[in-house]
């Protein structure tokens, strides 16, 4: 279960601001690459997000029109074969990531990037809610100029129109995706009861649902 604000949270102000600097270094060198494709398969192409808990960005993606699956992982860092135990400590340079499978002749990528904005607060650093760290931050991964220009674009378009510039969201080119531990797969599905998913994320999927209903499968709900 996800870690409620405690003491926790002030170990993780103890640790976050050890890293700070280091994990600012490394997302200026991951800047600086070129972004790498994922080749569609089968006509489904791959987008990639993060903006908090994965759980939730992998329940709201599957309750979307075109969206064929949507899986948790990691992306964002370097480290190979990066475990929850490791992303989790906040002390990597990952976050918590979903890759997103989908139909380009039903959803676009335009709608994908709403979805994203719509669904969390892009205003929070390394913060979604109760959950506190970098592992958290919001980061939208591109994988070629348009997807770049798409993103940029709806950045600037939601910080004049509602945010009065105050997002804080990464736009970083994609590298790789870390897909997560079987047992986070399909996690807000499968454990419904959880104190956190019926706390936290259900109602912050409903919420979401509640701004894009066009965009929903029709077997959507909550």
């Amino acid at each position: 279960m996800k870690l409620y604000i405690s003491l926790l949270s002030l170990l993780f102000i103890s640790v976050s601001c050890k890293n700070t600097t280091q994990k600012s270094t490394a997302d200026n060198q991951m800047a600086m690459k070129d972004p790498i494709t994922t080749p569609a398969e089968n006509g489904m192409e791959h987008a990639y997000f993060a903006s908090g808990c994965f759980w939730c960005v992998e329940a709201v993606y599957e309750s979307v029109k075109g969206v064929k699956e949507a899986r948790s992982g990691y992306s964002g860092g370097t480290q190979p074969n990066p475990t929850y135990k490791q992303v989790s400590s906040g002390t990597t340079d990952y976050a918590e990531a979903v890759e997103v499978i989908y139909d380009p002749t039903v959803v676009s990528y335009q709608s994908l990037v709403d979805v994203f904005f719509g669904s969390q607060d892009p205003t929070t650093a390394n913060r979604q809610g109760p959950d506190r760290g970098t592992q958290y931050r919001s980061i939208a991964f591109y994988q070629n100029e348009e997807q770049k220009q798409i993103i940029e674009n709806t950045i600037k378009r939601l910080n004049e129109s509602t945010y009065d510039g105050e997002i804080v969201t990464q736009v970083l080119p994609f590298q790789k995706f870390w897909e997560a531990e079987d047992y986070h797969q399909d996690y807000e599905r499968n454990h419904m009861n959880d104190p956190y998913i019926s706390s936290v994320s259900i109602p912050r999927i409903n919420r979401f649902k509640k701004k894009f209903p066009e965009l929903l499968k029709e077997n959507s709900t909550h």
